[in-house]
């Protein structure tokens, strides 16, 4: 199977042409030809690596209401996505070998994302005993990632003990940086506004407690660390200066910690909860300005799909999370493609090469080059549309950028040359 691609723009580049054959980048310049090659016709498209989410929650098996393996698959194709790593939060949990595998073979029987299966850190997520760690990583779904993510890892020497096993294993910890007892009842960002709304506070000390901690056991065990959606300013600052010590510790953040902040509690509308919560201005420009100098390592969706019942509530008895696969890229454009933080081989870098790297992802995050796997993306950088939830792929509503003009479209995906979105429409 043979496409060639006319007149894309890689990173933004000068316009050449794209021969793919056989899941193959097999030829790159201009005036290409290929007999019996499926034409695409890329001009004023920026071609991109396909990128690669390292936090998707797909909810199945378990929450097949909120969101199933093909159904939030569909929705990373039309975001650009080409891999995601499945969270291990669902109902049995992903604590063993079993439950990996059966994420992983419904991840390829919908074929449009590689779904590559998180691993609990613990048994049940309950923070007790170690999960089956060696049998997840041994198993055919090959889990290099692992993580309790809804739940820290609390206990420092069962986090120790961890990192030890995991690093025998060439995988990482990713860790949900919450120190529960400083978040009981916790609804909003702690300040001013949590008080004036009367709502519980989640003090940005809660998350940055444990970064402290753990950057420490990471760089004493030697091990690889994984930070979760970190979402302040100071937690910004101990990463910067662990990485400036040479501790081995990587670190996301999501679209909406990049876009929004606390301010929308305003409204009490509940599609605004999450956790970690939304923060304010001053903690948004120091994650835009780490994720800009490579403090922060990547943008990674934390897709939070929630049955209608379950967000639709009040806002103390709603579910926190939000949708984020689809629109990832669009904020990515808006928060640092246009203010000039980030030019497009920076937005390749840190949603596409660095989450594979830190995912052990072979084929996916390689350059648009001749001889790579012809993973990628094309988008229209001038195309900006109002976000409808009722016309999202998801099998859930919540998302936080309903009604808000967002730039950026994604015109195709391909995974392995062969085509999961063609005219911003999902193939299969």
């Amino acid at each position: 199977m043979s496409t060639l691609i006319t007149g894309a723009r890689p990173y933004g580049e000068d316009a050449v042409d794209l021969l793919l054959v056989d899941g193959v980048i097999t030829a790159i310049g201009t005036d290409l030809s290929a007999d019996g090659a499926q034409v695409v016709d890329a001009a004023g498209l920026v071609a991109l690596p396909g990128l690669v989410d390292l936090h998707t929650h797909l909810r199945e098996p378990g929450r097949e209401d909120a969101e199933t393996v093909e159904t939030g698959s569909r929705a990373a194709a039309l975001g650009g996505f080409t891999a995601v790593h499945a969270m291990a939060n669902t109902d049995p949990v992903a604590d063993t070998a079993g439950v990996v595998e059966q994420v992983w073979r419904l991840g390829q029987e919908a074929g449009l994302v590689d779904v590559v299966p998180v691993g609990a850190v613990t048994v049940g997520l309950r923070g007790e005993r170690l999960a089956e760690l060696g049998a997840m990583a041994d198993s055919a779904a090959r889990v290099r990632v692992f993580s309790d993510d809804g739940h820290c890892v609390a206990d420092p020497a069962l986090m120790r003990r961890a990192l030890e096993y995991v690093k025998a294993l060439d995988g990482v910890v990713a860790q949900h940086a919450e120190e529960p007892r400083l978040t009981v009842g916790a609804q909003m960002n702690e300040g001013d506004r949590s008080a004036r709304l009367g709502l519980a506070g989640w003090p940005a000390a809660a998350e940055e407690a444990v970064i402290a901690r753990d950057v420490l056991l990471a760089g004493h065990v030697g091990a690889r660390l994984h930070v979760c959606h970190v979402s302040t300013a100071g937690s910004v600052e101990i990463l910067r200066w662990a990485k400036s010590r040479g501790v081995q510790v990587t670190a996301e953040v999501t679209p909406h910690h990049l876009l929004l902040t606390d301010e929308c509690a305003e409204t009490y509308d509940p599609v605004f909860k999450v956790n970690p919560p939304l923060r304010t201005d001053a903690d948004v420009q120091a994650l835009r300005a780490g994720l800009a100098d490579g403090t922060i390592d990547a943008v990674a969706t934390d897709h939070a799909p929630h049955a209608v019942e379950d967000k639709e509530s009040e806002w103390a008895s709603a579910r926190p999370g939000m949708l984020g696969l689809e629109q990832a890229l669009s904020i990515v454009v808006q928060t640092m493609v246009e203010p000039g933080l980030l030019d497009w081989r920076g937005v390749a870098d840190r949603m596409s090469v660095r989450p594979a790297a830190i995912g052990r992802l072979e084929t996916h995050g390689r350059p648009l080059a001749v001889g790579e796997p012809a993973n990628l993306l094309l988008l229209d950088p001038t195309h900006r549309a109002t976000v409808d939830p009722a016309a999202l792929a998801s099998r859930s509503r919540n998302s936080p950028y309903a009604g808000r003009e967002l730039p950026g479209r994604v015109v195709a995906t391909f995974l392995r040359g062969v085509a999961t979105v063609m005219d911003g429409k999902a193939q299969k």
